[in-house]
């Protein structure tokens, strides 16, 4: 995807004012730095990436092929899709060539850019999630209204509303991090450009960084989760009440699969990631982090195709199809 930074230029340093150093490039650690675990390493993680870009693109043929699927909540789920394979371009490609190369440097330009394409993906995964909370709790809470509240006009302005936000989120990260001069220490303690391992080279002023880092943690991390939760109590009080057993699960079934991704989602990144940060291991945030950028995007497809019938009756009429045309 990012082919600007998957053949990185030579390292060459010029000094600024300060006596501070500038380099052109960082160094990527990746996660194993002895050569006979490279190898197992390459092979997972190209397996994980096709199984990624595999699913989620068979997810969103589906969603555009069947025309029973044209909802709001497969309309969100094709978005999605897309995030995820975007997420794992983002990332991957880089460390496969860094490891067939035996080429652990990176552009500045280069991570700038690695920087920001994963930022915004990451932040659209968030808004993402939130805008699917919102139309399961519309479903199931206001079933008559679902069609006049949930209307096309309303799906393509929270989706386009979820570029925005997330386009100006990364590129104000990004030109926060212009600003920094880095001193001699430019090795990355991670498999790509991560913002606070990145912050943590600088040997300039951060503070405006990191306030930055927490206003945004608040407002698009810890406020749309807050959505998802408030839509979710409001969905279990309503299947609740319903009387017969059938159809508390039938309601709640069109709900499982988004509330499976969430929990992975979350969980992965909020319970693992943050935990690791505080024993101030780089290795555990390493591992942390390709969890929620690498293995929740794979697993995504799964989840929808396993645990939901429409998917998998979309997917069986798919296959007739083709079968089909072959035939003939």
């Amino acid at each position: 995807m990012l082919l600007s930074f998957l053949f990185p230029s030579r390292k060459v340093s010029t000094m600024v004012p300060g006596n501070q150093t500038q380099f052109a490039e960082f160094i990527l650690l990746r996660f194993s730095e002895k050569p006979n675990e490279e190898g197992p390493l390459f092979g997972l993680f190209l397996g994980m990436y096709l199984i990624t870009v595999l699913g989620n693109l068979l997810i969103m043929l589906v969603i555009g092929s069947d025309s029973h699927l044209h909802t709001p909540m497969y309309f969100f789920l094709s978005n999605l899709s897309f995030v995820d394979i975007c997420v794992v371009s983002t990332t991957v490609p880089k460390m496969l060539v860094s490891i067939l190369t035996q080429n652990k440097a990176i552009s500045y330009a280069g991570c700038l850019a690695q920087m920001y394409f994963f930022l915004l993906f990451a932040c659209l995964d968030n808004i993402l999630l939130a805008a699917m909370a919102y139309d399961r709790f519309v479903a199931i809470c206001h079933p008559l209204r679902y069609a006049a509240i949930m209307s096309p006009h309303l799906c393509n302005l929270l989706v386009l509303f979820s570029w925005i936000i997330s386009f100006l989120n990364s590129l104000i990260h990004c030109l926060n991090v212009t600003r920094l001069s880095f001193c001699t220490d430019h090795e990355i303690q991670h498999f790509f450009c991560d913002l606070a391992e990145v912050l943590k080279l600088s040997c300039s002023d951060t503070l405006f960084n990191y306030i930055f880092i927490y206003f945004v943690i608040g407002l698009l991390g810890i406020l749309p989760f807050t959505g998802i939760i408030l839509s979710y109590s409001q969905i279990c009080s309503s299947i609740l009440k319903i009387p017969s057993a059938q159809g508390k699960y039938k309601a709640f079934s069109t709900c499982g699969s988004h509330l499976s991704i969430v929990s992975l989602f979350y969980g992965t990144e909020f319970g693992v990631y943050l935990s690791s940060s505080a024993t101030h291991s780089s290795w555990k945030s390493t591992v942390a982090s390709a969890m929620y950028a690498v293995v929740t995007p794979m697993l995504n497809p799964f989840i929808y195709t396993l645990r939901n019938k429409d998917i998998k009756d979309a997917f069986r009429r798919l296959i007739s199809r083709i079968a089909s045309s072959s035939s003939q």
